[in-house]
């Protein structure tokens, strides 16, 4: 994954661990002129250290449902194997940040920096995962050492330590404003040169973009300033009469709150995993919508994006693009991949599509609105439409939107009978066909997203390029062959509206 990163952001992945770790040299005995002020590193309660770096490790590892770091020793202990269907550790989930916060406030920045490192480096990633884990436990150990040089330059251990409330919470505060600027500078860094600053584009798909790292752009949040109140009362219990024990009993309510975090993302992917065997089964049957789910669902996001459509209905949104053509696993192979024309019986099966999607689909509870979206996807504004003849405000609004992302990508796609059409040639049919097949809203809004994304129209491989006719929307396309006792089609004007 990494290989694919441009040189810029190759070369930065490798500058932030050597930064984290000369962030730790004056944990090393150095000669007094190099030390620097005594406060950066030492002197360092090493069994303290080791404890917060390994509850870290622990926290962090059920945060992402990951085993735990004591379980993969015994199982290395014993050489047992991870067990079959164990997700990888997951570099891009967010970390579990309480017990980080903690050292920042009870240890010396350099030894600060070091609670971020084991959980990091002893991770079970997969191999080609390790150098971006790296570099995610680099960032982390120097927005630590960041926090807690702001924490002791402004007296915090002196007032923490004297339970000086509220005066210890300013730099306290202080300390976390520093672990988020700087997270937030080094990921913002990394995406920069990754990814450029073009805008990004609606024909590369987001998981095939070079991604440095997804995990710490939610870190200046709502979560992370829990994790903060519960790192600052893990310190303040630490250091009271009860030490560390009391300290491990303040972080049982947050260890509920990473459990449930985990499990919300194993659901996300567990829904994830579920959309895309459906798709795969249908692009199986059917090599023309091979992309074309994929497509249909970032345009429907484009669309909605425009209209101000909240994330969680996003999501679901998505969902329904991916899956409206699902119900062709229900109709004959042949009807699907057949060049010639259908007899009206056979055009009738093919229509009934979005039925059998709805039928296949309406158990899974996740889907929620989707499921209207993939049933009423052909439906049209004047009523003319399938499988139950709505028209205007009547079509759920996740069908609307299906329905013209749909008809947008059936037109910029290449099929066996037509090359894929230029962009402003299908806005233009779009703008056309808008209040009788689409509803305008819709379409503006689409206009409108690609006046800020890019959207290129897929083109035929390159040897069959010569085979497939260029023929312009609503030019009549050319007769072609039928089957045996169905009469031949051809002359009639290239359809928007059909199965597709």
């Amino acid at each position: 994954m990494d290989t694919d990163l441009p040189r810029g952001a190759a070369g930065y992945l490798v500058a932030v661990p050597v930064a984290a770790l000369c962030c730790l040299l004056p944990l090393l005995p150095l000669p007094a002129p190099l030390a620097g002020p005594h406060w950066l590193g030492a002197p360092v309660d090493w069994p303290k250290v080791g404890l917060l770096a390994f509850l870290h490790g622990c926290w962090e590892s059920l945060a992402q449902g990951l085993p735990s770091p004591c379980l993969r020793l015994v199982r290395l202990l014993l050489r047992r194997p991870r067990p079959h269907g164990r997700p990888p550790a997951r570099p891009d989930v967010n970390a579990f940040f309480p017990v980080l916060f903690a050292g920042v406030l009870m240890l010396p920045p350099a030894a600060a920096a070091l609670v971020a490192a084991p959980a990091a480096l002893l991770g079970a990633a997969e191999p080609t995962c390790r150098r971006r884990q790296v570099w995610n436990g680099s960032q982390l150990a120097l927005s630590a050492f960041a926090a807690s040089v702001v924490f002791h330059r402004l007296a915090g251990p002196q007032l923490l330590l004297g339970s000086r409330f509220p005066a210890a919470l300013l730099p306290g505060c202080a300390a976390l404003a520093a672990f988020c600027l700087v997270n937030g500078v080094l990921v913002g860094v990394m995406r920069l040169l990754a990814e450029g600053p073009r805008r990004p584009s609606a024909h590369r798909p987001q998981a095939h973009r070079p991604q440095a790292h997804r995990r710490t752009a939610a870190v200046p949040g709502l979560p992370v300033l829990v994790h903060a109140a519960g790192g600052l009362m893990v310190a303040v219990l630490w250091q009271g009469p009860y030490g560390a024990f009391a300290a491990l009993l303040a972080l049982l309510p947050l260890s509920i709150s990473a459990w449930v975090f985990a499990q919300g993302h194993r659901e996300r992917d567990a829904h994830q995993a579920t959309v895309q065997a459906l798709v795969q089964a249908v692009e199986i049957k059917d090599s023309y919508t091979r992309g074309h789910s994929e497509r249909v669902g970032r345009a429907s996001v484009l669309i909605a994006g425009q209209l101000g459509m909240e994330p969680e209905r996003l999501r679901t949104l998505r969902y329904a693009g991916v899956l409206h053509d699902v119900g062709k696993l229900g109709v004959a192979t042949e009807l699907l991949r057949r060049n010639g024309p259908l007899t009206e019986a056979e055009r009738r099966a093919v229509e009934v599509h979005p039925v059998h999607g709805y039928e296949l689909v309406r158990g899974i509870a996740f889907l929620g609105e989707a499921h209207a979206g993939i049933l009423h996807h052909h439906e049209r504004m004047d009523g003319r439409g399938y499988p139950s003849g709505l028209a205007g405000e009547q079509i759920p609004e996740f069908a609307r939107i299906i329905s013209v992302a749909d008809a947008f990508d059936s037109m910029t796609s290449t099929r066996s009978y037509r090359r894929g059409r230029p962009v402003t040639e299908a806005v233009t049919e779009l703008e056309r066909c808008s209040g009788s097949q689409f509803d305008p809203v819709m379409v503006r809004a689409l206009v409108d997203a690609l006046a800020v994304h890019d959207w290129q129209p897929v083109l035929p491989p390159p040897d069959t390029i010569g085979a497939v006719p260029d023929i312009p929307l609503g030019v009549p396309e050319p007769v072609r062959a039928a089957p045996r006792g169905v009469p031949a089609q051809g002359g009639g004007s290239v359809p928007t509206v059909g199965p597709s």
